[in-house]
């Protein structure tokens, strides 16, 4: 029977006969490339919309991830149902109005004007919103995983306790939003701006930002296999967070203040290439095995 393991390697077998990069084929399905890396180890595996849309990117027929490598004996891959409401949310106006527990929605937001909503609760995973303008909003402890904000006005919203796993926010304007507890495992934030928001016990891990505008930012806690790609600061702050293999390049480096910080060599050494000031980061040899 194939699993998610043999389904990894066809991705990756295709991937590499098409010549392209992680990051290139992440780019072209609007995803991270860390969720590209985690279907081609067999740790997850992309949807129905998704397998339709790698085929086509890919230039395979959409059999081939139901083939096997040449076994007779393995049976064809029963791939996820798609599911679906059929609603059409895009240019819409709404206001004041409660979409708290909704579930399995997958569908395009896009181009509306949503404000003083709450979404609590809610099943927002794989949804497409573009465009819109989004103010006072209620997304606490939402489902946002692998979601697509793209050209947004984002400002004044709740997002705490949610899951923002693998989502990407690109050329969005994110102010003023309250992000604790949320965990941002495989975001990607690229092209926009990210400015006086709430991060408390936020969890970043395998994040990437690029060219992204941090202003009247402070990180804490813990941040893991990151990456600052070409991004500018202004009043950003760095306090009691320990790094560990985090990569920053380029960018107005030297603004950013580290105060009680700790770092593994690896993060050390990116920073003090870059020139920036590193007397608020005790450099740690080695990390305990955690």
């Amino acid at each position: 029977m194939l699993t998610s393991i043999i389904i990894g390697e066809k991705i990756s077998t295709a991937r590499k006969n098409k010549n392209i990069s992680q990051a290139q084929l992440a780019n072209q399905l609007s995803i991270s490339s860390q969720a590209v890396g985690k279907w081609e180890r067999g740790e997850s595996m992309p949807d129905i919309v998704t397998f339709d849309n790698l085929a086509n990117i890919l230039g395979v027929d959409l059999n081939y991830f139901s083939e096997s490598f040449g076994s007779a004996e393995s049976e064809p891959i029963v791939l996820p149902e798609e599911k679906s409401t059929g609603w059409n949310m895009s240019a819409g106006n709404w206001k004041d109005a409660d979409f708290s527990g909704l579930k399995n929605l997958h569908e395009k937001f896009n181009g509306s004007n949503i404000q003083n909503c709450r979404f609590v609760g809610s099943d927002l995973s794989r949804m497409t919103m573009k465009g819109n303008n989004i103010i006072g909003c209620d997304f606490s402890q939402s489902n946002l995983n692998a979601s697509m904000f793209s050209g947004s006005n984002i400002q004044r919203n709740s997002f705490q306790n949610c899951n923002l796993n693998n989502s990407v926010f690109s050329g969005s304007h994110i102010d003023s939003c309250d992000f604790t507890n949320a965990d941002f495992l495989g975001s990607n934030l690229k092209n926009g701006t990210f400015q006086k928001n709430i991060i408390t016990n936020a969890n970043w891990k395998h994040s990437e930002f690029h060219k992204t505008y941090f202003s009247a930012i402070i990180f804490e806690g813990s941040i893991t296999d990151c990456s600052f790609e070409n991004c500018r600061y202004s009043k950003v702050e760095f306090r009691n967070v320990t790094f560990r293999n985090t990569f920053f390049k380029n960018g107005n480096i030297k603004r950013i203040k580290f105060i009680d910080c700790k770092a593994d060599n690896l993060t050390h050494a990116f920073l003090k290439i870059v020139n920036s000031d590193i007397t608020g980061i005790e450099l740690i040899l080695k990390f305990r095995t955690l």
